[in-house]
Formats: structure tokens, C-alpha cells, sequence
């Protein structure tokens, strides 16, 4: 096959380029019921060209359900696996997806999917935990992983996230390459480890979030790596949801709230290292540090979206690292603008390391995620709607906030309904499902206010959330409940974490009935 003069200058290592083909003469090596791994890490880096055509294959021969796939991704990927939900081409997915077709077909119960903490998954992949049945010693079939550059050793630059390739290209039975020609190469930026099984497993050395281990490829065998694929296409992520007056209010009240621990020394002028999830909320609170006093700061971090390229361009944000640059079109364009400020500031390595809990504690990380709902006792539900329908997943939410020196969840009072002005409250008497628990939360905040819960008893911290954070509309509910949960409590002698069973979700079944929150009578 002509080899592009493109490709020829991505890959260095000769040998490779014998192995370059068209991706159809690859649809005989795909079997239904396999094991496949693919690069990629909310919605980047994910390989295009293979899937794409494993696709078109199946919708025009009508296979639909037919040939299928276990499917291991180290967190969400690209339109492409929405497609093959679509196609009903996923048997099991784990550990985390975004997309309204895999979801829908996850609750409908057409895939078998399966939560996991994003430091575990690939680790765990690589135990053969979930493989166990397998009768032929094989915990992956193939891995399809995404490159921008092939080095003269044979070892793959991976683009714009690493998450679980590393453990991916260690497992698997051999590995398809596509080179994406169409992304500048990310080389230099990339830190990896590999994967190392206990019980002599070292410690990760870093101290600071700009050490590095020296390691900026992944290895692997070249016996193992059957066909390499020019892809052209980059990686396409949204728009982000501008920010609006209830994220910026989230973000004013938590701003204020670290510039007290400052002011109190719990915290230094510079903080410590800022863990951040996705969405508005969390691109509001980063303009807020943006539009802060605070300078020097640092980034131990999953994810980097477009509101980082500001802190860093303003002065205020030293170094950040993550396991993915999830940008927009004009956030991608900006960053190679800048390749050479931006790439001497930030490193990308894998999910075991960027979510690792140890290095977590270490440094001493702040971690701020959004829930789907918080109970009066800040109990966390991350993942399941109404206690059954699955949104996401649970993603590296509770690698950060069991771990940090400060465990914050943000979200709005009440998300809006079509049967209800006000809408549903994300403060509940008690949580539908329960990722993070009490134990876990310093601080709730909600566009009404701030909730600093350390040290709290659970009655406290009851009085502290519905005070400071719940919809007016819901605070007189919640306090009816709670005064009522503590009467029957007291007299049973049962007065810690006061609860009436009866009505503990009487939020959630009102939703369902009713179409509203607002509870009438509790009897």
C-alpha cells in the first residue's frame, strides 16, 4: 500500500511502515464477543479510523446485535462508541462513558456496563479481573490505540490523553496503531509508567506536580503491533456551556471560602494542587480562580479544558497535570498557537498516576466535583438518577475526594422541570444511591451558599446543608422532614443520624408521581 508522505512523517521506526493498510483489510481479524481496548479519554485521543469502519460494516450488513464487542475504555471516547450503541455492537463497557446512545442502551439494559474508580480500572484490567471467564489465557483481543507520532524505538506518542493505554498495550494480544496525521505531534508533553503488579510495587516518586519519571512514549513490542492506520480526522469535543449566574455564583461562594482558609492558614496564598472536574460549573469556578487574587497555583488533575489555557495565560497557574487536554476546536488551535509556552507548563500521564489516591493525599490535592444529588447528612450520588437510571458513570470523582485535603462538591440548588418552575432539589433527605459518603465531603456549595461540614455531627451538618444550601422553595421541607426524623429518633433512641425510613425518599417517589419534589404531607 502508498504509505502518505504525511504518515512517513509521523513514524520513525522503518519497520512499521511495512505494516501500513487500508482498515478494511482488517475487518477479518474482528470476531463477535472479542475483547477491545481503545485509546482515549473523555471524548480525545480515541482512535476514529477502525471503529468507523467496524461500524459501516455492521449497519450495511444488517448485523445489529450480532456482532458485538466487550469494549474497555479508560473513561468516555469519542462519537464513535455512541455509534456502535446505536448499532448495538457493545455486549460490556466499562469503566465510564458520555453520550445519550450508550446511556439509554446501558438503562435499557442492551449493554452490560460496569462502574469503576478511574485509578483502578486499568490496573485491575490488567489482573485479568475482568476477563476471569475467559478459557484461553487472553485478557484483550486487540487494542486500537491513537498516536500522533511513532518513535525510532517502535513506542507510540499518544495524543491528547494517555489514560489506560499504557495497561491497555501491556495486556493485550496485539495492537493496531492508527496515526493520526491530522493532530500535531503532542511529543515531549507525555510522562508515562508503566504498569507494575504488587506486592514489590515502588512508590511513584513525584513530589510535585511538575516532577516527571523521563518516560515520554509508551513501549511496546513491535511483534505485537499488526497494522499501523493513517487516521485524519481530529478529535471533535463541544462547545462549553458559557457560564451563568448560578455557576458563577457556585464559583464566587468557593472562592471566597479559599481565600478564608488562606486568610486562616490552613491553606498557603498559592492553595494546593486544584483537582477539577468537567462541565459549567467547574469551567465558572476556574474563571473565578482566573478573576482572583490567587497566583502560582498548580494543577494534579483528570481533565484540562479551555478555561486553563486562561489561568495559565494570565500568570496565575504555574504547571498542571492530567491524563487528558479535553479542548474545543478553538481551545486546540489556541494550544499549538502556543505550543511552546503551553508545553513547557503542563504534562499528560496515565490515569493510574493522574488519579492515584496516594499521590492524591500527597500532595495535598483540593478536589472539586458536581454530583447529581447531596443528602442532609452529605452523602453524594454521582452516577445514578433516582437511584437507578445511570448517567455517566462514577469517573475519578471519589479517587479525588476521598483523598484531598479538601472534598467539595458543587452543583445548583434545584436543576428546573418542565412540571415544576423551581425543579428538582439537589439537597434530598437522603440520596438515591450513595457514591461519596459522608465521610468523604468537607464542603457542599450551591449557588445559595456554602456548607463547610468538618468536623460536624450529622445534625449539624443537616442544619448546615439546608441553611446554606438548599432552594428556599425546599428548605422548609427538609426541615420538616429532619425535625420530624429527629422526634421519632429521640424516642427510639436513635438520635445520630436521624432517618424515617417511610419517607426517606418520599423526594424521589413525589418526582415520579407528581412530577415535583415538593412534598405535600409526609403521611
Amino acid at each position: 500500500m502508498t504509505v502518505s508522505s504525511l504518515l512517513k512523517n509521523h513514524v520513525r521506526y522503518a519497520p512499521y511502515l511495512s505494516k501500513v493498510v487500508n482498515p478494511q483489510e482488517l475487518l477479518p481479524l474482528f470476531k463477535d464477543g472479542q475483547y477491545i481496548g481503545w485509546s482515549g479519554f473523555t471524548g480525545v485521543g480515541a482512535p476514529k479510523v477502525i471503529p468507523q469502519m467496524l461500524a459501516d460494516h455492521v449497519e450495511q450488513n444488517e448485523l445489529q446485535g450480532k456482532m458485538k464487542f466487550n469494549l474497555f475504555v479508560g473513561a468516555s471516547a469519542g462519537p464513535e462508541e455512541s455509534r456502535w450503541a446505536e448499532l448495538d455492537m457493545i455486549a460490556r463497557r466499562a469503566p465510564h462513558q458520555v453520550g445519550k446512545p450508550i446511556a439509554r442502551a446501558i438503562n435499557e439494559g442492551r449493554i452490560q456496563f460496569f462502574d469503576k474508580h478511574l485509578s483502578m480500572f486499568p490496573q485491575d484490567l490488567t489482573y485479568g479481573f475482568y476477563t476471569k471467564d475467559r478459557t484461553d489465557g487472553k485478557i484483550l483481543d486487540y487494542t486500537i490505540i491513537e498516536a500522533t507520532a511513532i518513535k525510532e524505538d517502535g513506542s507510540i506518542v499518544p495524543g491528547p490523553s494517555v489514560g489506560g493505554s499504557p495497561e491497555f498495550i501491556s495486556v493485550s494480544d496485539k495492537v493496531i496503531i492508527e496515526v493520526n496525521t491530522a493532530t500535531p505531534s503532542f511529543e515531549g508533553i507525555h510522562d508515562i509508567d508503566m504498569p507494575l503488579n504488587p506486592p514489590f510495587r515502588q512508590p511513584y516518586p513525584y513530589t510535585r506536580v511538575d516532577e516527571k519519571c523521563g518516560v515520554h512514549s509508551i513501549p511496546v513490542d513491535p511483534e505485537r503491533v499488526i497494522a499501523l492506520v493513517e487516521s485524519t480526522t481530529r478529535d471533535k469535543v463541544p462547545p462549553n456551556t458559557p457560564s451563568d449566574d448560578m455557576s458563577r455564583a457556585i464559583a464566587s461562594h468557593l472562592v471566597e471560602f479559599l481565600e478564608n482558609e488562606v486568610r486562616h492558614g490552613r491553606l498557603p496564598e498559592n492553595l494546593h494542587p486544584l483537582q477539577s472536574g468537567i462541565g459549567n460549573i467547574a469551567n465558572a469556578v476556574i474563571e473565578g480562580l482566573t478573576d482572583s487574587s490567587f497566583k502560582h497555583l498548580t494543577v494534579w488533575t483528570e481533565v484540562l479544558q479551555d478555561s486553563f489555557l486562561d489561568l495559565f495565560e494570565n500568570g496565575s497557574l504555574d504547571y498542571a497535570t492530567a491524563t487528558s487536554i479535553r479542548l474545543t476546536e478553538a481551545g486546540f488551535e489556541r494550544f499549538f498557537d502556543n505550543w511552546d509556552t503551553f508545553s513547557k507548563k503542563l504534562c499528560l500521564r496515565s490515569q493510574v498516576v493522574s488519579n492515584n489516591p496516594e499521590m492524591i493525599r500527597r500532595l495535598g490535592v483540593i478536589a472539586m466535583n458536581t454530583p447529581v444529588e447531596v443528602d442532609i447528612y452529605a452523602h453524594a450520588n454521582s452516577t445514578n438518577v433516582s437511584g437507578s437510571r445511570m448517567l455517566n458513570g462514577l469517573g475519578g470523582s471519589a479517587d479525588f475526594l476521598r483523598n484531598a485535603k479538601l472534598s467539595i462538591m458543587h452543583a445548583p440548588s434545584a436543576r428546573p422541570t418542565k412540571k415544576d418552575p423551581t425543579g428538582i432539589s439537589t439537597i434530598v433527605p437522603m440520596a438515591s444511591h450513595v457514591d461519596q459518603t459522608e465521610h468523604d465531603l468537607d464542603v457542599i456549595v450551591t449557588d445559595q451558599g456554602l456548607a463547610d461540614v468538618r468536623g460536624m455531627s450529622p445534625r449539624e451538618r443537616a442544619r448546615e446543608i439546608i441553611k446554606n444550601c438548599a432552594h428556599p422553595d425546599y428548605q422548609p421541607i427538609l426541615m420538616d422532614y429532619l425535625e420530624k426524623s429527629e422526634f421519632y429518633a429521640r424516642k427510639n433512641k436513635c438520635l445520630h443520624e436521624p432517618h424515617m425510613l417511610k419517607h426517606a425518599h418520599k423526594f424521589h417517589v413525589n418526582l415520579a408521581e407528581k412530577g415535583t419534589m415538593k412534598v405535600d404531607s409526609w403521611d
